[in-house]
């Protein structure tokens, strides 16, 4: 079972199961369930920001972030193999999907798209940031399917896929974006396995998603640049308080049976170990002394009710008797 417990990655890992195909259906969903060719037609990588946005939180999310650092357990050599392996499929898909993008767009009002490619990716978002809102949340495709229906005009449909070589760039930069951002965990997860907090930095991303997401209404470019960088910012923030070294070099040291705080745990139980020796130590000992004079009345003697070596009343008579 996938150890990062991500929302989405527990889900496909039911239907999937190796650490490749893992990889490869959750970087590649996006091109599947239609979100990608959303953005494209939404106008998402219009800007250079859009493709780096898009590169990096829809093909390089959260989801792809805790497979690479939760469950590829090998070196960072092989998890470069691994991603060099879903990266083929994936920028042939993604170019396949913007050459195709112009067609679709000339069949819907945009106006009305723009609505439903913002709410799917504010559906991504926050079946993200909680498995919980995932349950209620629609998925993506039927989201798409109903955007379709309702902003299609079938007079301006055409059924020839006029190209734009510019918009395939695009495209393909993107899913190159997405690609890179695996490479580059994937070779230092070695490292960031053990200083990085997935669940700070999956509520990050959701966020980033959500910014995203409200950028592509209508009127919502009237901002300017602090909607085109938003995401990308909240999305830096996200990496910066996601690392934690602390978590290694904190002292948070495991025992045998995997509990933090070993060290002091060891020594209180050594301390109340000693204490409870002395304790019957102790009671051992006075045990024994008690059982003396009683013994010593048995044998015929004169049982005084002291220790053998104690002085004799008489020479105290002068002490107060409650002494």
């Amino acid at each position: 079972m996938s150890v990062s417990r991500h929302p989405i990655a527990l889900r496909i890992e039911s239907l999937v199961g190796q650490r490749a195909a893992l990889l490869a259906t959750v970087m590649c969903l996006p091109l599947v369930d239609g979100i990608f060719p959303a953005l494209i037609v939404a106008g998402a990588l219009d800007s250079p920001a859009g493709i780096v946005q898009v590169g990096l939180l829809i093909f390089g999310g959260s989801a792809m972030v805790a497979v690479i650092l939760a469950d590829f357990d090998g070196s960072g050599r092989e998890g470069a193999r691994i991603v060099a392996l879903v990266a083929v499929p994936l920028v042939a898909l993604a170019a396949l999907e913007a050459a195709f993008a112009p067609a679709i767009a000339g069949a819907l009002n945009m106006v009305v798209f723009h609505r439903f490619a913002a709410l799917v990716v504010l559906a991504v978002a926050a079946s993200t940031a909680s498995a919980r809102i995932a349950a209620y949340v629609p998925r993506p495709a039927v989201v798409i399917v109903l955007g379709l229906l309702a902003s299609i005009e079938p007079s301006n449909a055409t059924l020839a896929a006029t190209a734009e070589p510019e918009l395939i760039v695009r495209g393909v930069a993107a899913a190159l974006v997405g690609v890179g951002f695996a490479f580059l965990l994937a070779i230092t997860s070695p490292t960031l396995r053990s200083v990085v907090d997935l669940d700070r930095f999956r509520f990050g991303s959701a966020v980033a998603l959500g910014l995203l997401g409200v950028g592509l209404l209508p009127g919502a470019q009237e901002v300017g640049l602090l909607t085109d960088l938003a995401p990308l910012v909240v999305l830096g923030l996200s990496a910066l308080f996601a690392f934690d070294p602390d978590r290694e070099i904190g002292g948070w040291s495991d025992d045998a049976s995997g509990r933090p705080g070993a060290p002091e745990s060891v020594h209180t139980g050594a301390n109340e170990s000693e204490a409870s020796s002395a304790a019957s130590t102790g009671s051992t000992t006075g045990a024994a002394a008690s059982s003396t004079p009683s013994s010593t009345a048995a044998d015929g003697g004169e049982n005084t009710g002291q220790p053998p070596d104690a002085p004799d009343d008489d020479s105290n008579d002068d002490r107060p008797p409650w002494l």
